[in-house]
């Protein structure tokens, strides 16, 4: 049987001195007996897979708000694609895929309905601003709960992965910095492929410098970042990109932002307008009725503050949950009623014939 102190073993003899080993972690906030047969960081992978908070990221905008197509990208998918990535370059550099894949798998968890646009509203919304990188790690720490756990009590280098996957500050382990590069050809490269695929943009619009760089396709491009990161990490105390593909997929995202992210065709400024109201709405309805949160964050409130945990509330939404309870608050049940039935009282709405 391959136990836990056989893998921390295995871990010495077959990784690179500058990977992670979980043997050497630094621990957890509380301290816990050992699993007999799974190290730390594999134990944390798990408990994030088994974790709500990941399952709802299945019905999370990614880039389109409410696409109706069966093969655009959720919060799910991308965090998939990321780990994917990061294993692959970890695996390379013989770094610790368990860690690797940890950090991953949590590091969008504290995504709000509505994708980026969400983050921005939820920002403008609660007086203590509001950075998903941030909300992902309460989660983590305090929100996701089981029988016998509040919060996941998870090592910390895993915690400062999730936290520091975006912004300036830099993870302390190469696994970390592994899955902040990671994110970025994720997301750039599954956008792009998402908005061919809508029609927001066609292939010939890319820049073409950047496609004769990187590639003409979602793999090529990936394959040829991928492969520059190993060439130019290998055996360094950093994960580097190098500067012609740093230079070509910065690009890549300037267009993104350019003619995706900011697209009227794809998020209108009346959709936004709908989503700002809806996330607003929400807000201060549970500010105003704090009786009519759920349980497990009606007890939070005491410790936290109510905005604080009206803020974890909305954050946790999916977008279909959020979009039934905005409708749910705001149209009158008799409304609702009369609206199903119909003018003939047959159902189907006022045009129902």
């Amino acid at each position: 049987m391959l136990g836990r102190e056989a893998s921390e073993r295995r871990e010495y003899e077959m990784l690179s001195e500058l990977a992670a080993k979980a043997a050497e972690s630094r621990g957890r906030r509380k301290d816990e007996e050992k699993c007999a047969l799974r190290t730390d960081f594999q134990r944390d992978r798990d408990r994030i897979i088994h974790s709500k908070a990941l399952r709802r990221l299945m019905h999370k905008t990614q880039v389109f708000l409410a696409p109706e197509g069966d093969h655009f990208r959720t919060r799910l998918t991308h965090t998939l694609e990321v780990a994917q990535i990061a294993r692959s370059i970890a695996r390379a550099l013989r770094l610790n895929e368990d860690l690797t894949d940890a950090i991953a798998m949590g590091h969008d968890l504290g995504h709000t309905p509505f994708g980026h646009n969400g983050e921005v509203f939820l920002n403008e919304r609660h007086e203590g601003g509001f950075r998903h990188n941030e909300q992902s790690l309460r989660v983590a720490d305090v929100l996701e709960c089981s029988e016998t756990r509040q919060g996941m009590n998870l090592t910390e280098e895993v915690r400062d992965g999730i936290l520091n996957h975006t912004g300036k500050k830099m993870p302390f382990t190469l696994e970390g910095q592994t899955v902040k590069i990671s994110d970025r050809i994720a997301y750039i490269n599954h956008d792009i492929d998402d908005a061919l695929r809508s029609s927001v943009i066609v292939r010939d619009e890319l820049p073409r410098d950047c496609v004769e760089s990187l590639g003409g396709s979602t793999t090529e491009r990936i394959n040829t970042l991928v492969s520059d990161i190993v060439e130019n990490s290998d055996g360094e105390k950093m994960i580097y990109q190098g500067d012609e593909c740093a230079y070509y997929m910065n690009k890549l995202r300037d267009f993104m932002f350019a003619n995706v992210y900011y697209s009227n065709v794809v998020k209108g400024d009346e959709e936004l307008d709908k989503v700002r109201r809806l996330m607003f709405s929400l807000y201060d309805h549970y500010m105003e009725n704090p009786g009519e949160l759920p349980a497990e964050f009606g007890r939070l409130a005491e410790t936290h503050g109510l905005a604080e945990i009206v803020k974890d509330h909305i954050a946790s939404m999916t977008d279909r949950y959020a979009i039934g309870l905005y409708k749910e608050l705001s149209v009158p049940t008799g409304w609702k009623q009369a609206w199903q039935r119909g003018p003939s009282g047959r159902g189907g709405g006022p045009t129902a014939s």
